[in-house]
């Protein structure tokens, strides 16, 4: 504990200060300074310790993940345009038109599958009148992800730059897509634009594309999808034609009796225009507050989820709300909330719950912004394809999204 200090004694004219009294200012200002030196001080120690530490071949490491033993605790800033010009729109790029006979590179940017069911994957594409390349890291590699960090980033980057390939289409979700976007090199993404396509997991990477990119990207199918009959109408519609895709209902899917499984409903009546975004509903919460975020001001957010009990839902679209950015949107279309009903799953929480509904209309009925709840997106056999950055019309009234202009080009 410092001594308490007191004011100093009047002195009359050539008196000098007494010796105590100048020991103490001396320690008082020797005291402060020391203390505001100390903390650029502890930076230049550590700052010399984390490089005396460093390999001498540190390059790559540097953009290693974080779990890994021995990798750098930094990760690079996500290349994209200059930050004088971040405030800048990007003009809207599509990708080129996907034709059948193009070649489809399959990556994991997330989780991985294993070895027979990327197989699979690649020979159902191959049926549907597409050549495939395989990506080498697509198998359970690394825990939950398909391989680490930089080799997933890597990978995804090489099949950018490849041009002989055409679309570039997750073989799963699962997670990891978030850990990879410092990695991403988004001029490099926007000056070879091609169909890049997934869902779930893949919300943080079709989402960024189109934020930091300014290209067209698609939430849609993964190559471990069903390739039924309504979701490849959609994905013709959206990636294989350069004319706008026109309207999309619910499918035939669902008809239970529960609302969350039952025929789409209108939350809020209305109509509304915007540019579309959004995806998984753990994933548009998880990116906010991030240089990734998704810009929800006068856009359509369509939001989908899977096995997450009411109160996680309920918790996830409380967050968008408090944030302001609920609020600003032009519309809401959401499509199915999967297993997510209190008692779906055998290890739920809570015994007592709010359901779905009560969740979904108790939240965004105040909002007045047009709502419809059951479109053919997300976790679902039969899914649409949603082009993110393009123009559309949600008509909650007739339970419909309309793709107003071309995904591709």
């Amino acid at each position: 504990m410092l001594p308490a200090c007191t004011p100093g004694r009047m002195v009359r004219p050539n008196r000098t200060v007494s010796v105590s009294s100048r020991s103490r200012r001396r320690f008082l200002r020797s005291f402060i300074a020391g203390t505001l030196a100390l903390p650029a001080a502890l930076r230049a120690q550590l700052q010399d310790d984390g490089a005396a530490g460093m390999p001498a071949d540190s390059t790559l490491r540097t953009t290693d993940s974080l779990l890994i033993p021995g990798a750098a605790t930094s990760r690079p800033r996500p290349k994209g345009p200059k930050d004088k010009d971040r405030k800048k729109p990007l003009e809207l790029l599509r990708p080129p038109m996907l034709r059948e006979g193009a070649t489809i590179a399959l990556v994991a940017p997330a989780s991985g599958v294993s070895a027979d069911e990327a197989a699979g994957a690649a020979a159902a594409l191959r049926e549907l009148g597409f050549n495939v390349k395989i990506g080498e890291h697509l198998t359970k590699d690394y825990g939950y992800l398909a391989a680490h960090d930089d080799v997933r980033a890597e990978e995804f980057m090489k099949f950018v730059r490849d041009p002989d390939v055409s679309c570039i289409m997750a073989v799963r979700g699962g997670y990891g897509v978030m850990r990879i976007l410092p990695l991403l090199d988004f001029s490099v993404i926007r000056a070879n634009p091609k169909v890049i396509i997934g869902y779930s997991d893949l919300t943080a990477l079709v989402n960024p594309i189109y934020k930091l990119a300014g290209l067209v990207a698609f939430h849609g199918p993964v190559a471990t999808s069903t390739f039924d009959a309504y979701t490849l109408d959609s994905l013709r519609r959206i990636v294989m034609n350069t004319a706008p895709a026109g309207s999309f209902s619910e499918s035939e899917e669902f008809r239970g009796a529960v609302f969350s499984e039952a025929r789409a409903s209108t939350i809020v009546p209305g109509t509304a225009q915007g540019r579309l975004v959004g995806g998984n509903l753990s994933l548009v919460a998880a990116l906010m507050g991030t240089q990734y975020e998704i810009d929800l001001a006068g856009n359509i957010l369509f939001i989908e989820e899977v096995e997450e009990e009411p109160y996680r839902v309920d918790r996830m679209l409380m967050q968008l709300v408090l944030s302001g950015k609920l609020a600003s949107c032009a519309g809401v279309a959401i499509g199915r909330f999967t297993k997510c009903e209190a008692g779906s799953r055998s290890n739920g929480e809570f015994k007592l719950s709010l359901s779905i509904e009560e969740v979904v209309r108790g939240i965004l009925e105040p909002l007045k912004i047009p709502t419809v709840y059951g479109l053919a997106i997300g976790h679902v056999k039969s899914k649409i394809t949603v082009p993110v950055g393009v123009l559309a019309t949600l008509d909650a009234d007739n339970r419909t999204l309309r793709i107003d202009e071309a995904a591709v080009s």
